[in-house]
């Protein structure tokens, strides 16, 4: 680039855009869109971020700094004040770790053991409602209640206990306080009740837990799958290359190689990193770029990509690009970058999402008080606020639009088709035309006889 030839105003900008600097978070222990919320604001809230895109499908914050570039660990500093765990993404390129495999285990588990549990209040339910009468006694529900909201609520009492130590609320919280007053009130009527079947709730305590259970075991299943999706684009990535040097070649890793290094890649072998031919001629399949099925000749000064599978041919390449660099890398970070951002209506129900909670909160006070100043007893002023905070426990809020974001997005990358962002995905449901390359995109280009006749 030659500044005396470039137009004013574009060396000007050239010289008074700050630069920008992006940094990639894991976060651990978000449940909801208020959680997001909250580490969003904590990002935002450090002097010299511009933006911060929380991903609650896929657990990972990316944040953009503009001016000088800020330590990140003042930037985990503040998720960790927010009342979340975080650590950095060094490599685009490495592999999503396994706690999505974790996640979804372990909650399985606790889905199946609160279901079975949970069963007999099922089949309670429909006996009051037919026959009218109590097939399960209160002190059996007790027994049957518990361990279901030991073992299951758990995996909400964390979160809350989190978001209240942090000063603020979250949907685990709204299920916690719903199933717990439930729960505390029908064990009071059991021990204080004089006679005969007292009142008892604990198969809403109990059912509601695991209904709730039932969404998180899905949302972690939706992440296990999109981190195969993920991991295929991973695999891609040659592990190893042959570096050429006077006198020979070595097998070396495919992270040691710095670019202007000459790599060989014989014929059948994945071409280990983006580069230039200097020796040789081939096809190669780049069918994991473009789409193409027919492979492509390759020749003197011709560009390769890292990942594409080489053909016939013997090959010299000198390496141009390496690690975040290369087109694979490039890839990755799009599919990652579609998976982050939001569609527009995702940015309206992120809005309501902050405020929900404290909106539910307050209508169960009012609903209790509004129950106890008309004259009903506090037991069911007190089940009237439980029924408020229990129907306004919808997960899917925040979760619905990024989880099919998510998961689109890596079925869409999986099949060879890079989504550049949540808005564009949103936008396809008006395009009303699509143009296509022919060959090799909706045909093979691979011309077969269907059938023979004489004349």
């Amino acid at each position: 680039m030659e500044p005396s030839k470039m137009p004013s105003s574009d060396l000007h900008a050239s010289f008074s855009t700050p630069r920008r600097w992006h940094h990639s978070l894991s976060i651990g222990g978000m449940t909801c869109a208020g959680c997001a919320g909250r580490v969003e604001r904590a990002l935002t809230a450090v002097e010299g971020v511009i933006g911060a895109d929380i991903n609650l499908a896929t657990d990972r914050a990316y944040v953009t700094i503009q001016g000088q570039d800020i330590p990140e660990a003042l930037l985990l500093r503040a998720v960790q004040d927010a009342g979340f765990t975080a650590k950095t993404i060094e490599d685009p390129l490495s592999e999503p770790d396994d706690s999505a495999v974790f996640a979804h285990k372990r909650l399985r588990w606790r889905f199946l053991i609160s279901a079975s549990l949970s069963l007999p209040f099922i089949i309670e339910m429909g006996v009051m409602l037919t026959l009218g009468q109590m097939l399960v006694p209160p002190l059996a529900q007790w027994a049957l209640a518990t361990p279901v909201l030991i073992i299951a609520g758990l995996q909400f009492l964390q979160p809350a206990i989190r978001a209240l130590l942090a000063g603020s609320g979250n949907m685990d919280l709204l299920v916690v306080l719903g199933t717990s007053a439930a729960y505390g009130l029908s064990a009071f009527n059991v021990m204080t009740w004089p006679s005969g079947y007292p009142p008892v709730y604990f198969e809403a305590a109990a059912l509601v837990t695991t209904l709730v259970l039932l969404g998180k075991l899905l949302e972690a299943r939706a992440k296990h799958a999109t981190a195969g999706s993920i991991r295929a684009l991973m695999r891609l990535k040659p592990r190893t290359a042959r570096l050429l040097f006077p006198g020979g070649e070595a097998t070396v890793s495919v992270d040691t190689l710095t670019p202007n290094d000459e790599v060989a890649v014989r014929p059948g072998e994945v071409i280990p990193t983006d580069g230039v031919v200097i020796q040789g001629e081939s096809t190669v399949d780049e069918a994991m770029i473009s789409g193409e099925s027919l492979p492509v000749p390759k020749g003197i000064d011709t560009p390769v990509i890292g990942g594409s599978l080489n053909g016939a041919g013997y090959l010299h390449i000198r390496v141009s690009a390496i690690g975040t660099d290369t087109v694979l890398a490039r890839m990755v970070t799009m599919v990652n970058s579609a998976q982050a951002s939001k569609a527009p209506v995702q940015q309206r129900v992120d809005r309501i999402a902050t405020v929900f909670v404290p909106i539910v909160m307050s209508l169960a006070v009012l609903t209790f008080v509004g129950w106890t100043t008309f004259g009903e007893d506090w037991q069911n002023a007190l089940i009237n606020a439980v029924s408020v905070l229990v129907i306004a426990c919808p997960c899917a809020l925040g979760l619905a639009t990024p989880t099919a974001i998510m998961v689109g997005t890596g079925v869409a990358a999986k099949n060879g088709i890079l989504i550049k962002n949540a808005e564009a995905l949103e936008n396809t449901a008006q395009v009303q035309t699509v143009a296509l390359d022919k060959t090799g995109t909706i045909t093979e280009g691979r011309p077969f006889v269907q059938g023979l006749g004489g004349f």
